[in-house]
């Protein structure tokens, strides 16, 4: 017999007693919106990958059951929308894991925010996203904290004090970052060589115009705040113009691609990040060890991100003893001290994680842990 058949009075004792919260927490849906093909595909992919390794082993155990149903976005913010509004309305998704770039994310969290669905985001690190509203949070630090590691990286470590940074125009993650940095490295005394903001666009190929901007500029490192794409193709075409400095970033660069396109060009490079598969803490290795047995491959940020959302949704529904949307989001936003892959997670007010980044340094096969920045 379904639990649906059940005399009132008996459901509401299993109510009472909590029975009833993880009999039928089965039913209960959660929506993921992430860019599987597209632009930003890796990225897409390692989330879903860290997402459904995490689901797979809660359904392994005795605690919160529930269904996971994944939309494509297709690296594009209408499509984005287009994903959300078919989980919300179609498939009556009671819990959402959104986008894993600021600007899909973006597109998404306020439809969600106006459904009133909890709403977690595994790596969209724009500050504006959870400004959206009381029902949107996320996994990751944000730019304004991995702005300021990476701006006392270049000028405490690197002992670097003039810079320059190249924006990709049209990205909320590109801009905010890059204004994040560029507010820090100020206060430490530190300088742009170039007073014009010098920019480039998604899906660009060729920068050799704006890098003869940048020889002439003639800074002691570049900082690029975008993706990997652009990325890996700026520093190839870069050093074969001669400059040599160190290039600084964020971890938009995360995905194996980069090295495919940059090669040995990226030696020296330096990203913050959320997580260093050789981090040699326990949590981490046994996490490495399992998603490599599932996917013949080491897990990036984006799949420990991914990893580390469903299992603050499952504490979450735990703690609400509840399936109902406001109640699973007054125990997620109440989120303290919940111990992920990437660190121990606790939401401030914002609805924001208080935890640490690490500096990643890049080698041509691949990133190598450097240092861990507390906040």
């Amino acid at each position: 017999m379904k639990l649906s058949h059940l005399p009132h009075k008996i459901l509401a004792i299993l109510t009472i007693t909590g029975l009833f919260n993880f009999a039928t927490a089965a039913d209960l849906k959660v929506g993921v919106v992430s860019p599987m093909t597209g632009a930003t595909a890796t990225f897409g992919q390692e989330n879903v990958n860290g997402i459904k390794l995490a689901h797979k082993k809660l359904q392994k155990g005795k605690g919160v059951k529930f269904d996971i149903i994944i939309e494509d976005d297709k690296s594009e913010a209408i499509e984005s929308t287009n994903a959300t509004r078919k989980l919300l309305s179609v498939d009556k998704v009671s819990v959402m894991i959104g986008a894993p770039t600021s600007s899909l994310a973006l597109a998404s969290a306020p439809i969600v925010q106006e459904a009133k669905i909890p709403f977690i985001t595994p790596t969209a690190t724009n500050a504006k996203v959870t400004m959206v509203g009381d029902y949107i949070t996320r996994a990751c630090f944000t730019d304004d904290f991995q702005g300021v590691v990476m701006a006392k990286f270049a000028v405490q470590t690197l002992k670097k004090t003039k810079g320059l940074v190249l924006i990709e125009n049209t990205s909320d993650y590109s801009k905010g970052l890059a204004k994040s940095f560029s507010d820090e490295f100020s206060k430490l005394g530190g300088k742009m060589v170039s007073t014009d903001e010098l920019t480039y666009a998604a899906k660009d190929t060729d920068f050799q115009s704006l890098l003869r901007k940048v020889k002439r500029a003639n800074p002691e490192f570049i900082f690029i705040p975008g993706y990997y794409v652009e990325v890996g193709l700026i520093i190839r075409q870069a050093r074969a113009l001669g400059i040599t400095v160190p290039f600084l970033g964020g971890d938009g660069w995360d995905s194996p691609k980069l090295f495919e396109i940059a090669g040995e060009a990226v030696k020296g490079s330096y990203i913050s990040n959320h997580f260093a598969p050789d981090d040699k803490s326990p949590v981490v290795q046994n996490f490495v060890k399992e998603y490599e047995t599932t996917y013949g491959e080491k897990p990036g940020s984006f799949a420990a991100l991914g990893y580390d959302s469903v299992g603050i949704i499952a504490d979450a529904i735990k703690r609400a003893k509840s399936t109902k949307p406001a109640d699973i989001r007054a125990a997620l936003v109440a989120t303290k001290g919940y111990q992920g892959i990437t660190g121990t997670i606790t939401f401030d007010k914002n609805r924001n994680p208080t935890k640490s980044a690490v500096v990643l340094e890049a080698t041509p096969s691949g990133y190598i842990f450097h240092s861990r920045v507390n906040p």
